[in-house]
């Protein structure tokens, strides 16, 4: 699976470790997060996410 990574901040949203504090489950691809889910650290949405390389 693909990481995603916060173009606001830099934070890189693993799926292999999901995000926990948001309820987000391990194994919980980039795709599958709710669309009002947020970034853990600036509070950036999905849509300022870009796949990494």
């Amino acid at each position: 699976m693909d990481k995603w990574e916060c173009t606001v901040c830099g934070y890189v949203y693993d799926p292999e470790e999901g995000d926990p504090e948001s309820g987000i489950e391990p194994g919980s691809s980039f795709e599958d997060l709710p669309d009002d889910w947020v970034c853990p650290e600036c509070g950036a949405g999905k849509d300022l996410f870009e796949k990494q390389e």
